[in-house]
């Protein structure tokens, strides 16, 4: 079946479209350019057999996604949000809810509110004694008494 020209630009918006609905990565979108590339080849009277046609699409949406998709994250990764220090918990002052044992979990008050911590020091943490959030893994806080 030949493909006529608006069915290769066609394909391509859809094609665009998927990469804009889906989760992102960059992988379709290059598929969509070789697709619109290969109708405007087509519009312009430099058509081809179909099987050309097709071997073109594959070709420059390779090339386009080797050559094009590493510089376009890096683009958009400069306008992601720098980690700052407000976000993050490695030294900063907790303090115990109740008694925590050497290796026992209890839950300790860190800027207003209540977190799972790990007594990953060698004393008992007291209730109300300041520690310093040492690890953070996920939701657990790894604390040791202050001044250690």
């Amino acid at each position: 079946m030949d493909m006529l020209w608006w069915h290769w630009v066609a394909i391509g918006l859809v094609l665009a479209g998927l990469e804009l609905a889906g989760p992102g990565g960059f992988f379709i979108i290059f598929f969509g350019v070789g697709a619109v590339a290969v109708g405007l080849l087509e519009l312009a009277g430099l058509g081809a057999p179909p099987w050309l046609a097709w071997l073109l699409f594959t070709v420059i949406s390779v090339l386009s996604l080797l050559l094009f998709r590493r510089p376009l994250l890096a683009a958009l990764r400069r306008f992601d949000p720098p980690t700052t220090a407000v976000d993050r918990l490695e030294g900063e002052v907790a303090t115990p809810l109740a008694d925590i044992a050497p290796g026992d979990v209890g839950r300790v008050e860190l800027r207003g509110s209540a977190w799972s911590a790990r007594n990953t020091g060698t004393a008992v943490l007291r209730r109300g004694q300041r520690c310093i959030v040492r690890h953070v893994d996920g939701l657990m806080l790894s604390i040791v008494a202050e001044g250690v």
